[in-house]
């Protein structure tokens, strides 16, 4: 062998590509027809990612007393970063930020706590008393009224009344005892979650760097940029949330006070924290308000409140929240229920909390690395669950 034709050492050590053109096929393949290969194909691949995500809800079911206050800590952080931000871009020094910020956070809650504990402390025997009025008003009427039950009837349904209840309650305390089963949990939770708060605005940076180092080398720009524009939706999606959550309060808690419907302040509290499940939890606790009216003030007052619920979530979404935020916000209900339904499903209370903004998150990331704006750094431009579109202004003429 001449010396040209001799290999070196280097080329044989030296990587070559692989070939793609290997496919083992035998006189069976050849047989099936090619949709139904090209079918099969996908079958399994689904089945294979369905399978993936199965395991990640179950780990994430059985690691639920880390991963819910993990999850509450993420998006309090979101809530507060705005005016973390502010204070610091103002040089106030970082721990008098974290101070102000979770300080100020706990004064607010204890605020509300105490003045719902106060007002339904006063109230308690006026509801009470009106309650039961308002029941036996009721079976009168199904009694004496056009229906005509007999008190069997009436019996029954009172039993299958308490059988559905029942059974819609199992399913709730499914979703709370995620949270926690015993007050213990409870207390280990938030005082989990107050601590996880604490090192993600004191040291959220280093947290993302520490990490990033989990990726390998050269997929860490695109899981920077990914991540980054994931927080970003988060921060715009609390909030939005939060502006949503203190208008629908405001006003709901202002139109029962006016109304004379009892507890009108536990009311606002409600709509304020059932405001932050998009869509399904501002009509569940609106439906609570027309109904406590109802019951307690007849039906002219609930049709009132009606009216203000609904008055107050147009007035909301359509004229305050686009000239406060200066965007308005994209949103596709479908999108966003079924995201909340199976949300609910899979994790009751917190799941259907928590599934819009990881919905979002994990959407938002997914468009940044297919479209590859994670090289550009710019907002990337594709169909996105929660996006913010910034608002047309028009430009003066001088």
């Amino acid at each position: 062998m001449s010396e040209e034709q001799r290999p070196r050492l280097r080329d044989i050590l030296r990587p070559r590509p692989v070939p793609t053109d290997r496919t083992v096929t035998t006189e069976a393949d050849e047989a099936v027809p090619l949709p139904l290969r090209i079918t099969a194909g996908y079958a399994w691949r689904l089945l294979l990612i369905a399978a993936v995500v199965a395991g990640f809800i179950w780990i994430v079911i059985q690691l639920k007393l880390l991963v819910i206050p993990l999850m509450v800590g993420i998006l309090v952080t979101a809530l507060l970063w705005p005016a973390f931000d502010w204070m610091i871009r103002h040089r106030v020094p970082r721990w008098a930020a974290v101070a102000v910020s979770i300080l100020g956070t706990i004064a607010i809650v204890t605020v509300l706590l105490w003045l719902v504990v106060w007002q339904i402390r006063a109230q308690l025997p006026d509801v009470q008393e009106r309650t039961g009025a308002a029941i036996e008003d009721f079976r009168q009427f199904l009694l004496n009224g056009p229906l005509h039950l007999t008190e069997t009837q009436i019996q029954n349904y009172i039993d299958q009344g308490f059988a559905l209840v029942d059974e819609q309650a199992q399913f709730l305390l499914n979703g709370a005892l995620a949270v926690g089963t015993t007050a213990a949990h409870v207390v280990t939770g938030a005082v989990l979650s107050l601590f996880i708060l604490i090192c993600l605005l004191a040291d959220g940076a280093g947290i993302w760097r520490w990490t990033l180092r989990i990726f390998p080398r050269a997929a860490r720009p695109a899981a920077d940029g990914a991540g980054r524009n994931g927080w970003t939706t988060i921060v715009n999606y609390a909030r939005t949330q939060l502006l949503v959550a203190a208008i629908d309060a405001v006003g709901i808690g202002t139109g029962a006070a006016l109304l004379g419907v009892p507890l009108a302040l536990p009311v606002a509290v409600l709509v304020f924290l059932g405001s932050f499940v998009p869509i399904v939890g501002a009509v569940v606790t609106g439906a609570i308000a027309v109904l406590l009216a109802l019951v307690y003030n007849g039906v002219w007052i609930a049709l009132a409140m009606l009216l203000v619920v609904l008055g107050v979530q147009q007035l909301e979404g359509h004229v305050l929240q686009p000239i406060l935020m200066g965007s308005a916000v994209k949103v596709h209900p479908l999108a966003v229920v079924l995201v909340v339904a199976g949300g609910s499903m899979i994790g009751g209370i917190p799941g259907a909390l928590f599934a819009v903004p990881l919905a979002a998150f994990v959407n938002v990331a997914a468009v940044t690395i297919s479209t590859g704006s994670w090289r550009t750094g710019a907002t990337p431009q594709a169909d996105l669950i929660w996006s913010t579109v910034p608002r047309q202004r028009r430009r003066s003429i001088r």
